[in-house]
């Protein structure tokens, strides 16, 4: 099968994905073209743009199958180069533009809502990484199209659903790389996202606060993750905190190159914390847990339909103390746990990796060849 693979703002989580389905179906011959994760308004407008002149002959050539991802302007892409209108199409999502948090640098939203919206009609079929992205992603669409004036055809929400599934970016979970050290008086914890609004920076800066308070014994902390030019204040507030509290020491901190070096660090920990505001699958959390750790997460976002609700703590989006105090209470009974010996549950991931995921990757591609076939207008390669 010869495919041809579309990354337009080939973000950390989106190499990931590629790399992971381009290895896990290496006997497809595949074709690969990317866009840096940079300059946002301009790349999810400009991708078509960009592609159409520079790689014509590249995305005219015959295919069996594209799969791109949502970042894509898919819709312009195939007016451009008709050729791409004769092969299957799957748009991939890995998060969708109508579910991020407010934030005065959301400039554009509209524009790149209407782009993804075109996209999705474009494609032959739709697939997103959770439940939680499909639902929120329809549930915007609804939204926008009810505020347009006039002239809006129905049925269009319904016309994307039909055509939409699930497919989980695949976890590669692994046995620890380094043994946990045993050190029952300290709880290690590990919170592994991108230094950006989104994840809940202030959220975590009062987390860290109520926890160097707290009566709990030690914590060790692992700060760590994907750093931009412009960092959230929280950031440089929660390092000063951790030096100066006696309950906390700060054994990592920001981005870590290595990746034999990142799952050390992983495996090392005894809890993965997330404090986000927006997650469609939650990979850093997910892979952390693959490597052992106990997942404590807010009870929202993808999280609801991934991890059980022991692993969840409470959330108010009206009361920020109220996630706060659920969330230090959990850590606390970890803590405890550890103490007196016990260990501390782990749930399985293994329902998203890709021995169980691979097959309904290909289920889905075999399907929509065989559609196009059907209706006539297959690939001649």
């Amino acid at each position: 099968m010869k495919v041809l693979l579309l990354s337009a703002y080939d973000a950390a989580s989106h190499q990931r994905w590629r790399e992971t389905i381009t290895t896990e179906f290496s006997d497809f011959q595949w074709q690969v073209l990317t866009l840096p994760p940079r300059h946002f308004s301009w790349r999810i407008r400009g991708n078509s743009l960009t592609w159409s002149l520079t790689q014509h002959s590249l995305l005219s050539a015959p295919y069996d199958l594209v799969i791109a991802t949502s970042m894509t302007d898919l819709a312009t892409l195939r007016g451009l180069v008709p050729q791409l209108c004769e092969v299957p199409t799957l748009l991939y999502f890995h998060e969708n533009q109508f579910s991020y948090p407010q934030n005065k640098s959301r400039h554009g939203a509209v524009e790149a809502q209407m782009v993804s919206i075109y996209s999705a009609l474009a494609a032959d079929g739709l697939a997103f990484n959770s439940n939680y992205n499909l639902d929120t992603f329809m549930q915007g669409v609804s939204r926008l199209l009810s505020k347009l004036p006039d002239h809006v055809p129905e049925g269009i929400v319904e016309q994307l659903k039909v055509k939409s599934c699930v497919l989980p970016v695949p976890i590669l979970a692994q046995a620890p790389v380094a043994s946990r050290p045993n050190r029952p008086d300290k709880l290690s914890v590990v919170w592994n996202h991108r230094w950006e609004y989104d994840k809940g920076p202030d959220r975590l800066l009062r987390l860290i606060s109520a926890l160097a308070k707290a009566e709990y014994g030690h914590y060790e902390l692992h700060i760590i993750g994907q750093q931009f030019r412009s960092l959230p204040d929280e950031f440089k507030q929660i390092k000063m905190l951790v030096a100066h509290s006696p309950a906390l020491s700060l054994e990592s901190w920001g981005f870590i190159e290595s990746e034999a070096r990142y799952r050390e660090v992983l495996s090392a920990c005894d809890v993965v914390l997330s404090t986000a505001l927006h997650d469609f699958q939650g990979l850093s959390v997910l892979e952390a847990v693959g490597a052992g750790c106990c997942p404590v997460v807010p009870d929202r976002l993808a999280y609801q339909e991934l991890l059980d609700q022991g692993y969840r703590y409470e959330v108010d989006e009206n009361n920020v103390d109220v996630e706060v105090t659920s969330a230090v209470r959990k850590l606390g009974i970890l803590a405890d746990l550890k103490r007196n010996k016990g260990l501390l549950p782990v749930p399985s991931v293994e329902f998203l990796t890709p021995a169980v995921l691979n097959e309904k990757y290909l289920s889905c591609f075999e399907s929509l060849i065989e559609n196009k076939r059907n209706n006539g207008l297959g690939s001649s390669a």
